[in-house]
């Protein structure tokens, strides 16, 4: 809390907060809940439930042993709460927990100083877990404003594999502040498939840090879907501190009204004969803003760096404002990186093609608006998870029904 104090809120004035005011979260005096809330059931937490995972569910971050699941995990696999696992495995979750996501971050000091339980997935050396652990982070949304610290951290030693999603939902449309700090630890040839859902309350406010450490030969692939929030930050750190490593980064953000989405990434080569894939799109319509920076930083002697970064917007309103900054910085000297980005619309010739074939105008930027967004569902390998982002875009969409037909 000392670090928070130092540090303060960001300001505009700061480079990296420019674009991303958040005077409304300083100014808003938000309340913990003090008690798990009651009443919550299993149909609740039913639209933010995929089938065939196991789950650990979260309400106002309290755990919930009673809509949690962990059946179908192999022996020696832990998913439990953080709570627990502190007592269970003290040395185990003390040498990684707060090691790794830095306290030069505001709101990564704040959830340190004020976390109470969280999420803990550890998977042991050599062990394939097949069957994806969805962790679930819910929020109630009491009459008076709230404010939780979910915390993750997810620890896969050498030659293991595993697949988390990551999962906010907001059960009512109220105001609130999500602030959640996530670790993930990636061992020597260790395979982690990683997915971040969110689906909270349009007024709700979510500010979040992602932070991961890959060790040789390691693959990180992680797929963010950004749908809710009025105010979102995304901030994903990621350092390549073995050869070999392999990261891919996607996202896919959909917003309209007046909400805003800042997505901060950053990807470090650490070590020699690494790569890495980043490619994240916007649909933005209405009033809405977003906001990409992203940053490729190749450390003096990683030299065979294999680095690829890319954003993409789709404006869909005259009033809607999307910013792209991607960088490179590069400090050695046998590399191969590129970056790029684009704002635009949709194409007119695309749509009257598509008009000229008995297409509807709605149905027709309909259907090119999803095959703008497909690139990334369909890189998306749980089913139910790319199944629920279909879904998501179908019910958004004008004519939405004609889109499900046509795809």
């Amino acid at each position: 809390i000392e670090r928070f104090q130092a540090l303060g809120f960001p300001t505009p004035r700061q480079e990296a907060w420019r674009l991303t005011n958040v005077a409304p979260i300083a100014g808003t005096a938000f309340h913990r809940p003090a008690a798990a809330p009651a009443g919550i059931g299993p149909e609740d937490i039913r639209p933010y439930v995929y089938d065939g995972c196991a789950r650990l569910v979260f309400l106002d971050g309290h755990f919930a042993p009673a809509l949690s699941d962990m059946a179908g995990l192999p022996a020696g696999v832990t998913a439990s709460s953080l709570a627990d696992a502190i007592q269970a495995q003290p040395a185990l979750v003390e040498a990684h927990l707060a090691r790794h996501a830095g306290l030069d971050h505001p709101f990564v000091a704040l959830n340190t100083a004020f976390v109470r339980d969280g999420a803990f997935v550890h998977v042991p050396r050599g062990t394939v877990v097949e069957t994806p652990i969805l962790v679930l982070f819910a929020t109630t949304a009491a009459a008076a404003p709230t404010v939780t610290y979910p915390r993750l951290l997810v620890v896969a030693e050498a030659a293991s594999q595993a697949t988390v999603i990551e999962a906010y939902a907001g059960l009512a449309e109220r105001a609130y502040l999500t602030c959640p700090v996530t670790e993930v630890v990636v061992g020597a040839g260790a395979v982690v498939d990683h997915y971040k859902v969110q689906k909270e309350s349009v007024a709700a406010y979510h500010v979040a840090t992602q932070q991961i450490h890959q060790d040789r030969d390691s693959t990180f692939d992680s797929h963010a879907v950004l749908t809710g929030g009025g105010l979102v930050r995304n901030d994903v750190r990621t350092v390549l501190d073995g050869e070999g490593g392999h990261c891919t980064l996607n996202g896919l953000y959909v917003v309209t009204g007046a909400q805003h989405v800042d997505n901060q990434m950053l990807v470090e080569h650490a070590r020699p004969h690494c790569t890495s894939f980043e490619l994240y799109k916007g649909i933005l319509d209405g009033r809405s803003r977003s906001v990409f920076n992203g940053r490729i930083h190749v450390h003096p002697g990683a030299q065979k760096t294999d680095a690829v970064q890319a954003n993409r917007n789709l404006i869909l309103s005259a009033h809607a404002i999307a910013h792209s900054n991607p960088q490179l910085e590069i400090f050695a000297d046998d590399v191969r990186c590129t970056h790029g980005s684009t704002v635009g619309e949709l194409d007119d010739d695309a749509v009257f093609y598509l008009r000229s074939r008995g297409i509807g105008a709605d149905a027709a930027r309909s259907i090119l608006t999803y095959a703008f967004a497909s690139d990334i569902v369909d890189r998306i390998k749980v089913p139910a998870v790319r199944t629920d982002l279909a879904a998501f875009l179908f019910d958004r969409l004008p004519r939405g029904e004609v889109v499900r037909e046509a795809v």
